[in-house]
C-alpha cells in the first residue's frame, strides 16, 4: 500500500507543510513541551508525524542523544540506530500507543499513568501516543489531567484528535496544540511527486493535480488513488476523470447559466446513467462559484470571466448545493439532490 510504504520517516519528509515548520522549531529549542495536541481530519499525518516525534526524541544518532560526548546537531531521527528502528517496527519500549477509540476508560488511562513512572529503558524519553483522543471518558480524562499538569521530566504525551470540541478545556489547555487542518492540494500534489519519482511512476502534472483535488483533503486518500490508478493503468487525464465519476467540470455551470431546466435534467441524469460522482460534482461547482464570487466583488482578478450569474444568484445557488450536499448521505437516488437544488433554483430566479 502506497500510503503505508511511503510514510514520512523524518520530519524533513512530513508532508503537511504547517506542522512541519511548527515541529522543527519546537526540536530546534533547548527545552521540549510535556504534552502535544495534534488536531487535524483523518488521513493528514497525525498518527506518522507523533511517532517521527518519538523517533526524533530517542535517536542515539542525534542531538537528543543520552551519550553526553555526542555532537551531533541535527534533530532528524537518523532511522538507522537500533531505537529508530524499533520504533518503526512498534517494538521500542519506551512508546507506548493507544488507540482512544477502544480504550477509552478509567482503568485504561489508569494504567497507561502507571507507565510513567517508570523511566525510559532504552532512549531518553517515555512517549505516549494517545490516538482518537477525543473518545476518552469524562473520569478518564479527569484521571489523565493530573499527571498532564505535573508529569515526569521523562515523558512525553501526544494527543491525536480529529474532533477538537469534545476534548475538555483543561486538557487543551495544558498541551501544545498544533493544527493540521486539511490536507491542501499543494501539499498532497508534492507528496504525490515523491511518491511517483520512488516508483519510477510517469504521470503527468495536470493528472497528479487532478488527484489532489479530489482526494479529500487527505494524503491517505491522495495516496489511495494514486495506487489505484496505477494498477489500473490509467494514464491521461480523460480515463481519470472518468475513474472519478467526474465529467467536464465547466459543463453543468454553462448549462445552469443558460437557465434551461430540460438541459439541465437531460445533463444529470446522463452524468448518473455513466456513474458519475454527485459528491464530487457539488464540490467542483462550489469551488468554482466561490471563486466566481470573489471575482464579482473584485477579491481576486479574471479577465477571462464571462459569467452571466449575478452576486444574489450565486449566492443562492451556493446555498442550494450545500443543502443537496448535506442531502446526499440520506437519499435513496444519488441525484436528487441536485436536481432539486436546481429545480429550486430556476424556480426562484424565474426562468
Amino acid at each position: 500500500m502506497f500510503y503505508l510504504k511511503y510514510r514520512p520517516k523524518t520530519i524533513k519528509e512530513i508532508d503537511n507543510l504547517s506542522a512541519k515548520v511548527m515541529i522543527g522549531k519546537i526540536l530546534e529549542s533547548t527545552t521540549l513541551p510535556h504534552a502535544f495536541l495534534f488536531v487535524g481530519q483523518k488521513g493528514t499525518g497525525k498518527t506518522s508525524t507523533a511517532r517521527i516525534l518519538a523517533k526524533a526524541v530517542n535517536c542515539l544518532n542525534n542531538k537528543f542523544s543520552p551519550n553526553p560526548s555526542n555532537d551531533f546537531q541535527s534533530y532528524e531521527p537518523c532511522n538507522k540506530c537500533v531505537n529508530c528502528k524499533s520504533i518503526s517496527l512498534s517494538s521500542f519500549t519506551d512508546v507506548i500507543e493507544m488507540d482512544a477509540a477502544s480504550n477509552r476508560g478509567i482503568e485504561e488511562i489508569k494504567s497507561l499513568i502507571r507507565e510513567t513512572s517508570f523511566l525510559p529503558m532504552s532512549g531518553g524519553f517515555r512517549v505516549f501516543i494517545i490516538d482518537e483522543a477525543h473518545m476518552i471518558t469524562n473520569e478518564g480524562f479527569n484521571a489523565l489531567l493530573k499527571t498532564l499538569e505535573e508529569p515526569p521530566k521523562s515523558a512525553i504525551f501526544i494527543l491525536a484528535t480529529t474532533n477538537l470540541e469534545k476534548l475538555p478545556k483543561t486538557i487543551v489547555s495544558r498541551c501544545l496544540k498544533i493544527n493540521f487542518g486539511k490536507a491542501n492540494a499543494t501539499d498532497i500534489y508534492s507528496m504525490l511527486k515523491r511518491i511517483t519519482k520512488s516508483e519510477n511512476i510517469n504521470f503527468s502534472d495536470d493528472l497528479l493535480r487532478l488527484i489532489a483535488s479530489h482526494s479529500e483533503n487527505s494524503f491517505r486518500d491522495g495516496a489511495k488513488i494514486l495506487e489505484e490508478i496505477s494498477l489500473q493503468k490509467i494514464k491521461t487525464v480523460e480515463e481519470l476523470e472518468k475513474f472519478l465519476g467526474i465529467r467536464g467540470r465547466n459543463d453543468l455551470l454553462e448549462i445552469i447559466e443558460k437557465k434551461d431546466l430540460k438541459k439541465t435534467l437531460s445533463w444529470i441524469e446522463d452524468f448518473s446513467q455513466n456513474g458519475g460522482d454527485f459528491k464530487s460534482l457539488i464540490e467542483d461547482i462550489l469551488n468554482q462559484l466561490h471563486s466566481l464570487l470573489l471575482i464579482k466583488n473584485e477579491v481576486i482578478k479574471n479577465e477571462d470571466n464571462q459569467t452571466t450569474l449575478n452576486l444574489n444568484e450565486i449566492s443562492l445557488l451556493m446555498k442550494l448545493l450545500i443543502e443537496a450536499y448535506q442531502n446526499l448521505r440520506n437519499t435513496p437516488i444519488d441525484s436528487l439532490p441536485v436536481e432539486i437544488a436546481l429545480i429550486e433554483f430556476y424556480n426562484s430566479v424565474r426562468i
